[in-house]
């Protein structure tokens, strides 16, 4: 009966923060290979040249100046400035004042600076959802009644801690409790906690998990990474590489914020794919995704994206095999050095007489048990961005730049 229970609560959690969809997995950026030149006569966009800020201010430097930054009110503040700054050093991002209040934007939207932000009603959300998996399965009331009676490690019974829920850190324990104190829990269950994000950035713990079999996590790992994210410096590590550690060719933060909410490159995507609509003459979903994903690879199901760039075949001069190829590196940069995305926006210019855009907001809904009315990705990053331009304006006690 435990078991059965647990079952019915795996689904229960919230997926955190206002994340839409977990990014697919990062893949080596691949050197396009040669191809046909492109028919059009339309000159070639220039290549985007982007600027390696200085970094500015140096480390030493660098708690004080995100000290300025941080907005007035929040506690342990010279911790969450050390915490920040750390790091930025390890990952080796500049701490130019631009990155800082990046950082700071989306702490502040996403926790208000608080390592393990309260849920409002998720003790609700649980029973609810709990609910729902109970009837769906047909299981009787009473059954889980008793099951949820059971005493748990600390002393009180499921019932309680689920009552008592608050954070997302706690619903991580309360699984891992159950994991590890019922029969064949661990073996059933290890690998699939409901608890995809936490800690002050609401960073998804996948994301987390991919980051340090690519870097050395630079802190003493007490416990499991989905544990650190939970923490402060934890925390804000996975959150800034998240937000900052992949190269973009973006002239805004804003298409950064929207990235932390839709994935990687979903803003330049969300572009591309308004190009593909208007050369084909057809209305797309501009939600960042050119591929359907499934576990995190892509499907075998075409998408629409996919079908419009294929019919477009004849005026790209590429092969179906070339377009797929060149498709599948829309979470890396190098799709912008790709045939497909060059010839494709050549075409896109001439018939649009002028340089069409390379980035734009995507236009996704939020879904969440969490959420109680209408929020999108554009509704996500507009409100960071306003964040973002109040802390430049801390910079000095003018507000000057």
């Amino acid at each position: 009966m435990p078991l059965l229970l647990l079952a019915v609560i795996v689904g229960c959690a919230t997926d955190g923060g206002y994340e839409s969809r977990p990014s697919p997995p990062a893949r080596p950026e691949l050197a396009p290979a040669p191809g046909p030149p492109p028919t059009t006569t339309a000159a070639r966009p220039p290549a985007v040249s982007l600027p390696i800020p200085l970094p500015y201010p140096s480390e030493r430097e660098g708690p004080a100046t995100a000290d300025t930054l941080l907005p007035a009110g929040i506690g342990e503040r010279a911790g969450w400035a050390a915490d920040i700054v750390a790091a930025f050093v390890a990952l080796r991002i500049p701490l130019t004042a631009e990155n800082l209040c990046a950082v700071i934007s989306i702490i502040a939207q996403e926790s208000t600076f608080q390592a393990d932000p309260p849920v409002p009603g998720l003790s609700r959300i649980v029973w609810q959802e709990l609910d729902k998996r109970r009837e769906k399965y047909a299981i009787p009331k009473v059954v889980v009644d008793v099951a949820v009676s059971k005493k748990s490690p600390d002393g009180r019974s499921y019932r309680e801690r689920i009552d008592a829920l608050r954070t997302e850190k706690q619903m991580n324990a309360l699984y891992d409790a159950m994991i590890s104190e019922l029969p064949g829990g661990r073996t059933l269950f290890a690998g699939y906690n409901p608890v995809r994000t936490g800690g002050p950035m609401q960073v998804s713990v996948e994301f987390a998990e991919q980051q340090v079999r690519q870097r050395p996590y630079p802190y003493p790992l007490r416990d499991s990474v989905r544990d650190e994210v939970f923490s402060r410096r934890g925390g804000l590590y996975f959150g800034i590489a998240m937000l900052l550690d992949y190269p973009a060719s973006y002239s805004q933060m804003i298409y950064r914020f929207a990235d932390f909410n839709a994935g990687r490159y979903s803003s330049r995507n969300a572009a591309f794919q308004d190009a593909v609509g208007r050369l084909g003459g057809q209305r797309l979903t501009l939600d960042g995704d050119l591929l359907r994903y499934q576990g995190g690879v892509p499907a075998a199901a075409t998408s629409d994206t996919q079908r419009a760039v294929l019919a477009l075949r004849p005026r790209l001069q590429l092969s179906e095999a070339e377009i797929q190829r060149d498709l599948r590196l829309e979470k890396t940069f190098a799709f912008e050095q790709s045939l497909l995305y060059q010839r494709l926006y050549a075409l896109a210019d001439a018939n649009g007489g002028a340089r069409q855009p390379r980035e734009r907001l995507p236009q996704i809904d939020l879904e969440s048990p969490k959420i109680t009315r209408r929020l999108t990705t554009e509704w996500f990053a507009k409100r960071v961005d306003s964040r973002y331009r109040s802390c430049l304006e801390r910079r000095r006690p003018d507000g000057a730049s």
